[in-house]
């Protein structure tokens, strides 16, 4: 890709689909939210979090602090974060599960991101990880007696992901990314 007016796409100066566009608008409204007590910052701030650290250890950009503005400001992260990860019937109601939820959105979207050639990373991670909410409340609620249920979430996280790979570069493209966390993490 070229470069990319981090100012405009903050503003909101660049096409994109409605509503996904103005970073400040959408940052405005979230405060709001957040004030009224509407939403919890848990789950945003945890998704947007771990996607930035995400996005800066396997973007293959480094340090690059232009770089990780783009990736915030653009594809509808700001979005999914504060108004669609937070949906009271979709996410979790403990405050841990919301934590681990946020984990669960940030690295998803980066692997669609960043792996991908797919737009729709955000999307994408809201769908599957809204899939385990059940499992990361039962985890949660049986942890401290049982850590089978941790070990069962994440199972099911990767079959979950398996599944939907259905030969169109997804499977390959999850494998690529287990494959560069495997050599960083060594």
């Amino acid at each position: 890709g070229g470069s990319v007016d981090t100012m405009r796409m903050i503003i909101g100066n660049i096409p994109g689909t409605i509503g996904e566009t103005s970073m400040i608008a959408l940052i405005i409204g979230a405060i709001f939210l957040i004030m009224m007590g509407v939403i919890d910052l848990r789950i945003p701030g945890t998704y947007i979090v771990t996607f930035a650290v995400f996005a800066l250890i396997f973007g293959g950009h480094g340090l690059d602090v232009h770089y990780l503005i783009s990736e915030i400001a653009g594809g509808g992260l700001i979005l999914g974060a504060f108004f669609m990860a937070t949906d009271y019937v979709t996410s979790p109601i403990t405050p841990m599960g919301k934590i681990v939820f946020g984990i669960c959105l940030g690295i998803l979207t980066g692997i669609f991101r960043i792996f991908g050639a797919g737009a729709e990373g955000v999307s994408y991670a809201i769908i599957f990880s809204n899939l385990l909410v059940p499992l990361i409340e039962k985890a949660k609620a049986t942890a401290d007696t049982n850590n089978d249920a941790v070990k069962q979430a994440i199972g099911y996280a990767e079959m979950v992901v398996r599944y939907v790979s259905d030969g169109s570069g997804t499977h390959d493209m999850i494998q690529r990314a287990t494959d560069r966390m495997k050599r960083i993490l060594k």
